[in-house]
């Protein structure tokens, strides 16, 4: 399959069962709700080391959100109900209970309920106060700039985690510029979060290392500089490959963001540097949700 002159591989991306969340953070302004967002969805790229992966989803007008304020909608995904709970409440307290003017609404109305401001009620000391409306418990907080607004509880659904492209381009400039767009395309699309840094990772991996202790290692076989050294995927004029990787609520959320990021690089075509697309997986072995490149874009 040819787009534009940028090759399609008859390849798929191998993705995984994960829990997920959302949260919808508010404040006075877009500016800070904002600044709160960024905060609670750092460090959050990969679970392979930071516990989940979390990004933000949108960014809401105040005709969108509980009170009526500007907000942003984020998203955190872990690998099981327990590690999310945690990881919510942790980031919640640390970085939305902290962050000037916040407020915290479940962004989920099904699904399991897992605790969002629920434990963080105890920081007011005996002071907080419940409030239920409409059939929802809320929890005011005293804090220093007058009081912390939270929902006691959000809702925890089953997930998919890591679907993923490659983009492979002549030069580094012209595969972070696809990227870029493809970016900007699948921020349109609802329930799925691009949680590495702007949405691209440079360091896609395999499984295993020589060395024992670590699990996954630089996926050689894309790595321009090693087209020498090692069995490479990329002919000649590749010269940089990026990944982007995607976390949905779905199968489906993912297929439509995959599609219109695929879209959007292929718009830039050949005549951009852009060669091919691919996709990582481990031969189909580790996770049961397989996205094949030339069903989406067929």
């Amino acid at each position: 399959m040819i787009i534009n002159g940028v090759s399609i591989d008859n390849t798929f991306a191998e993705a995984f069962p994960m829990k997920a969340t959302r949260a919808i953070i508010t404040a006075q302004n877009e500016k800070w709700a904002m600044i709160s967002a960024q905060a609670m969805t750092g460090f959050a790229t990969s679970v392979i080391a930071c516990g989940c992966e979390a990004g933000i989803e949108r960014v809401l007008s105040p005709e969108e959100t509980p009170d009526g304020r500007p907000g942003v909608a984020i998203m955190i995904y872990a690998m099981g109900g327990k590690g999310l709970a945690k990881q919510l409440e942790t980031r919640a307290g640390q970085c939305v209970l902290t962050s000037p003017t916040s407020a915290l609404f479940a962004g989920i109305e099904g699904g399991k309920p897992i605790p969002l401001g629920k434990n963080l009620r105890y920081f007011g000391d005996g002071f907080q106060i419940a409030k239920k409306i409409a059939g929802k418990r809320y929890w005011r907080v005293p804090v220093m700039d007058g009081e912390f607004l939270t929902e006691a509880t959000t809702g925890m659904v089953d997930a998919v985690g890591g679907g993923n492209f490659l983009v492979l381009a002549e030069s580094q400039p012209q595969a972070l510029a696809a990227c870029e767009a493809a970016i900007e395309a699948m921020k349109q699309i609802p329930n799925v979060i691009m949680p590495f840094p702007g949405g691209v990772v440079r360091s896609g991996s395999k499984v295993g290392s020589k060395y024992p202790a670590l699990g996954a290692s630089t996926n050689d076989a894309f790595c321009p500089t090693l087209k020498g050294m090692t069995k490479t995927e990329l002919s000649p004029e590749i010269e940089s490959v990026m990944e982007i990787v995607i976390d949905g609520l779905s199968k489906e959320d993912i297929d439509k963001a995959m599609r219109v990021g695929i879209e959007a690089v292929c718009q830039l075509g050949a005549a951009n540097g852009i060669r091919r697309i691919s996709a990582g997986n481990y031969g189909g072995k580790l996770g049961p949700f397989h996205f094949h490149l030339q069903e989406i874009m067929a």
